[in-house]
């Protein structure tokens, strides 16, 4: 089902929440908020099966509940990292027309 964001905030207010995290979807940076940030998709693998050319990344929520991202950049078949542009771990465009869906 798609996510929708009036049932996302719904959710949070009912239950007394002000994030939810999810995880095993693939998103091009290894994470990805939705609905004004009340919703973050986590996704840890960077080259899922070898078939994406996704970044994958972790989450850290320090003892005030603020939330970081260590991203972890794809790497080519040469072993080298992709990234050091402006979007850190966003592979070349040309890479993710390739990609299997």
């Amino acid at each position: 089902k798609e996510l929708v964001p009036d049932r996302v905030h719904t959710f949070l207010e009912r239950n007394d929440l002000d994030l939810i995290v999810r995880a095993h979807q693939v998103v091009e940076d290894g994470y990805e908020f939705f609905g004004d940030r009340s919703l973050v998709t986590v996704f840890s693998a960077p080259n899922y099966c070898g078939d994406f050319d996704n970044s994958g990344a972790m989450m850290r929520v320090d003892e005030n509940l603020v939330c970081s991202f260590q991203v972890l950049k794809p790497v080519d078949s040469n072993g080298q990292r992709w990234g050091g542009g402006s979007r850190t771990g966003t592979p070349p465009r040309s890479r993710l027309d390739h990609r299997k869906a």
